[in-house]
């Protein structure tokens, strides 16, 4: 079975939307983070992440999220601040890592994820990322339950 790396988005839909704000996509990522995976690092991890801005590039689509962390979690980075750590990838290869059928050591051995700039940063990141594991994903047996139950009554 292949590894599909990137989707087939068409060059000029990636330009368009290389030039959109990140700041939308930025904020719907921090507050999904927030809620599935921010809460499984450790106090002391979420220290030493915070105040730094890391970008996500995604390749394939041309969308870029900036995140940092702070007090509260994970928040989107303004555009003027400089960015320690960047991490390029396509769509598929950061749903992959998303639902944990690849460790960030695989991705970056096989060079199908980047990763630009603090080494000691991004180590700190990648190895948090293997010691907490993928984002805790709600159960969609639960969701469907519990609406069941609901229009059951």
């Amino acid at each position: 079975m292949s590894l599909q790396q990137s989707l087939p988005v068409p060059v000029w839909l990636r330009q368009i939307v290389s030039r959109l704000p990140s700041w939308p996509p930025s904020l719907v990522a921090a507050q999904a983070l927030n809620r599935l995976w921010w809460p499984m690092v450790d106090s002391e991890t979420q220290k030493a992440l915070s105040g730094r801005v890391v970008e996500l590039c995604v390749d394939d689509l041309g969308l870029v999220f900036r995140l940092m962390a702070g007090p509260r979690g994970l928040a989107p980075a303004a555009g003027g601040q400089p960015v320690v750590l960047r991490l390029k990838a396509s769509a598929p290869i950061y749903w992959r890592l998303l639902q944990g059928r690849d460790d960030p050591d695989t991705l970056f051995f096989d060079r199908l994820m980047v990763m630009e700039g603090d080494t000691e940063f991004g180590l700190l990141l990648k190895n948090t990322l293997d010691a907490v594991g993928p984002p805790r994903w709600p159960s969609a047996g639960k969701a469907s339950r519990s609406a069941g139950a609901h229009h059951a009554g």
